[in-house]
């Protein structure tokens, strides 16, 4: 068996054979760049597919988490200070937009599945806080039903940290459709990839839209009046055509990340390793294939001595971060954000990875040890 990369990229954007490249040409030729009609397009797209009334495209994930913030901050008036929920095992980046919003992050534990939950929300909650981001990680929604609920009961706001999970839904709903607002990513890795960096805001409250909107054109509604102390943050008509035309094979590539995952949940031995939700292929979009064990790192060079690509999501929780140390409130233990941390293995999980090549791989584990 051949190396196995854990994400081909190339091979997937070949897969769309002259489509996006007749994309970007459509937008080279047509002279405008920036805020044309393939952002338009692809926002009322996107906003469709997610059943959300407003989307906004911006520059990356973390710029859609801190401009939802300062949104929030500045249409619900919040100060300086006040405290944003966030989960212990995530992307720093979740935090990171809280600090930026100007912000105070408060991590909480997570749950088996690697996720926050209203329940551990509830042991980190004070006078001060303001809102929670349930983060869908690894392809896996959030309990939505439950966070609005308990949100609601508390006065709080709801971000969704949809980076990971395009086309995942929970309760018949699309994540994204759910919080307040949603942030979503579109780094050429996820599920939902550009060929470079870009981001969108969801939500139901023209409000909140258009203030990310002013925020994101360095605070102004009008040119050269500007109204608050905004950033840049576009995306471009490039990226933009190119995720019209992925979003149409969206639904089908996450099919296939079910199916591979099905088969590893089918040939992976469960008595050395634990599989992501219990083996359970139907609610993940498996942006990424979670896998656990105690032997994390002897496994990881055990598998690249037999070619086979793998990462890690995430070695550090946030309050292991140095960025953080200063500005992240840690009210309580996370002992399975930790455990995550020091027990989880990504295998490879795209679309075009073939049952021959999963097989492979699970053969290669199973003989492990």
């Amino acid at each position: 068996m051949c190396h196995i990369p854990f994400l081909p990229l190339q091979r997937l954007t070949a897969s769309y054979g002259s489509e996006l490249t007749e994309a970007v040409q459509r937008v080279v030729q047509s002279g405008y760049y920036l805020n044309g009609e393939a952002l338009a397009e692809f926002e009322q797209q996107f906003a469709h597919y997610v059943q959300a009334p407003h989307c906004v495209g911006v520059a990356s994930g973390l710029d859609a988490l801190m401009l939802s913030l300062m949104a929030m901050k500045q249409c619900y008036d919040w100060s300086d200070g006040d405290e944003v929920i966030v989960p212990d095992m995530t992307f720093v980046a979740t935090a990171l937009a809280v600090v930026r919003a100007g912000l105070v992050p408060v991590s909480a534990d997570v749950d088996d599945n690697g996720l926050l939950t209203p329940e551990a929300a509830q042991r980190v909650l004070s006078a001060r806080t303001r809102a929670v981001v349930p983060v869908h990680l690894y392809g896996h929604p959030a309990p939505m039903p439950a966070f609005m609920a308990w949100a609601e009961a508390h006065g709080l706001l709801v971000l969704e940290d949809a980076a990971q999970a395009h086309g995942a839904s929970v309760g018949g709903r699309p994540v994204g459709s759910w919080g307040h607002m949603a942030a979503f990513s579109f780094y050429p890795g996820k599920n939902l990839g550009a060929l470079g960096d870009g981001g969108a805001v969801t939500t139901a409250h023209p409000q909140l839209a258009e203030h990310v909107r002013i925020l994101a054109n360095y605070g102004a509604r009008q040119k050269y009046k500007h109204e608050y102390p905004g950033i840049n943050s576009r995306l471009d008509e490039v990226q933009a055509a190119v995720l019209s035309v992925k979003l149409r094979r969206l639904d089908a590539d996450n099919a296939r990340r079910r199916q591979v995952a099905a088969w590893y949940a089918q040939g992976l031995d469960r008595s050395m390793y634990r599989l992501p939700y219990g083996g359970d292929v139907t609610q993940s979009v498996f942006h990424l294939y979670p896998l656990r064990t105690s032997q994390r790192d002897a496994l990881q060079r055990y598998l690249a001595e037999h070619c086979i690509d793998t990462l890690i999501h995430y070695p550090r929780t946030l309050r292991q971060q140095p960025a953080l140390s200063a500005s992240l409130r840690t009210p309580q233990p996370c002992q399975q954000a930790q455990c995550w941390a020091e027990h989880e293995l990504s295998l490879p999980i795209h679309p075009l990875l073939t049952l021959s090549e999963v097989q492979h791989i699970c053969e290669v584990m199973n003989a492990f040890g």
